[in-house]
């Protein structure tokens, strides 16, 4: 049998291609950055254009490293950015706007008027998410009522919706599909009834002619069709899994149980709890969406969302020109025993869980006339470790579960005095995996799974291996020290830009 399967995982700032074997192990990858684009203050866009384009680039190239055939290659799995919404002709395929990105706060406007209307509660309760731009709904809403033309020809049944998932297989396959992973954060799926809901479409403008067909993470979401320059190996070879990055990262991880919980260091931070094969009716910070559906019923996650992690980090190397890598701020970090009162709030989009404040912007308190480089940069990456903290603190307060260890993953993962820190605040074990390509691996073992490679949840289990764990070294009494002061600077961050 084909024992290869390629994850495509489209990420934020950039587009990679992993072939995987069948004990998890990589053999070949790709990777291609696009540009970013920032219209106005807050908002943030993506040709997807750039996304196809390096996507397709990243696959080819993956696949040629591999010296691989096509017949070698069972499936193909892909894993996405979330939220990021795009909106595009059904005949010509032509995008009519740039794609809105996760990050971009433009419908904060939106979101304030649906609350102040009373719609909170009946979005919390029928999607498992508290109202925000973050989600895709108001995104698309944005673009019908501000593209010339657009809401007209959508209503029409021109235009065709789409997360970053369903773009992809759209282009590579022709198919108008999505899963439930990703579909559950757009602000329109009942997470419940596993359909997209017409009140929620009514109460956006989104005419439900948009939307894709969701299907199962496991299972059929087409061929790689003919006539895909440099892919012509790869014609007919099945889509046969996909989700959300966050959700294939926790099966990635191996967190198939409930209880157990890993969190992702990307361009943001994201902490996901299995809940099981119930959604949990919580009035919290967390959001609740469907973690995957790959054997029958689908399994709930919880989850924390920091929007600027990884980014908080290039933008010390791109906008400030402190340091030339990402590396080279844990360098500089290290020179310092500590950030000498420095704190820095990377609320550069607002802030997520537990605050979920679009108006937040991004601060450093604490400052001195003795403040290095070095304490810039020990600030920023504490001040990723302090969020993910308090989003932890959330989740086991509305779980009721103490974590017992985090299980990370994700660029910044490989920080050790990040981790160490992460122990630190936490006072809980961080453990690293072997292979901390944990999204593209999640997305991998959709694949494999639908296409017979693995026969249930539980070879993730066996697949997982350790590469290093971080317990806390750090007093509590100091550890509580420092989250207070950081509460303090993130009250300062709070409410910065005027509604």
């Amino acid at each position: 049998m084909n024992g290869y399967v390629i994850a495509l995982d489209q990420g934020t700032t950039s587009s990679r291609a992993i072939i995987f074997d069948r004990q998890g192990n990589i053999l070949s990858q790709a990777q291609y950055p696009f540009e970013q684009h920032y219209p106005k203050p807050g908002w943030v866009e993506h040709d997807p254009r750039d996304i196809l384009d390096t996507q397709f680039h990243a696959l080819g190239a993956a696949f040629e490293k591999s010296g691989l055939a096509g017949a070698d290659i069972a499936a193909i799995g892909i894993t996405n950015q979330r939220e990021t919404a795009i909106v595009w002709d059904r005949e010509t395929g032509e995008p009519v706007y740039n794609a809105i990105v996760w990050q971009c706060r433009r419908t904060a406007p939106t979101i304030q008027r649906l609350v102040e209307e009373g719609m909170g509660d009946a979005i919390r309760r029928t999607t498992g998410l508290v109202p925000d731009p973050y989600f895709s709904g108001t995104k698309i809403k944005w673009i019908l009522d501000n593209v010339p033309g657009a809401r007209a020809r959508a209503e029409q049944g021109k235009l065709l919706f789409g997360t970053v998932d369903c773009w992809l297989i759209w282009n590579l396959t022709g198919q108008h599909v999505t899963d439930p992973s990703n579909a559950s954060r757009t602000m329109l799926f009942d997470i419940r009834r596993m359909c997209w809901d017409e009140e929620l479409c009514r109460m956006l403008d989104v005419p439900m002619s948009m939307l894709p067909t969701v299907l199962p993470n496991a299972g059929e979401f087409g061929r790689i069709r003919r006539g895909i320059p440099g892919l012509e190996q790869l014609e007919g070879i099945p889509i046969r899994g996909a989700a959300g990055d966050q959700q294939a990262a926790l099966l990635g991880q191996g967190c198939i149980l409930p209880g157990q919980a890993k969190n992702t260091y990307g361009t943001g931070c994201f902490t996901l709890m299995n809940v099981g094969q119930t959604a949990p009716d919580g009035d919290s910070g967390l959001l609740t969406s469907v973690a995957w559906q790959a054997e029958g019923r689908p399994v709930y996650a919880v989850e924390g969302s920091v929007f600027n992690a990884g980014s908080s980090i290039q933008w010390l190397r791109d906008e400030l020109g402190l340091i030339s890598t990402a590396h080279e701020c844990d360098v500089l970090a290290q020179q310092v025993p500590d950030t000498g009162g420095v704190y820095m709030v990377s609320a550069f989009t607002g802030l997520g869980a537990p605050w979920w404040d679009p108006y937040a912007r991004g601060s450093l308190s604490g400052i001195t006339r003795g403040t290095k480089k070095a304490h810039l940069c020990r600030a920023v990456l504490e001040g990723i470790a302090y969020q993910v903290a308090d989003l932890i603190e959330l989740m086991e307060r509305e779980t009721g579960s103490r974590m017992d260890v985090l299980r990370v993953d994700g660029g910044a993962s490989v920080s050790d005095i990040l981790m160490q820190f992460q122990a630190d605040v936490l006072q809980r074990p961080i453990d690293r995996p072997r292979t901390v390509e944990t999204t593209a691996l999640g997305a991998a073992f959709l694949a494999g799974l639908s296409a017979g490679l693995w026969s249930g949840l539980e070879d993730v289990l066996s697949l997982r291996e350790s590469q290093r764990r971080f317990e806390p070294a750090m007093e509590p009494e100091r550890a509580a020290k420092l989250m207070a002061g950081w509460h303090r600077a993130v009250e300062r961050a709070r409410s910065w830009e005027a509604e």
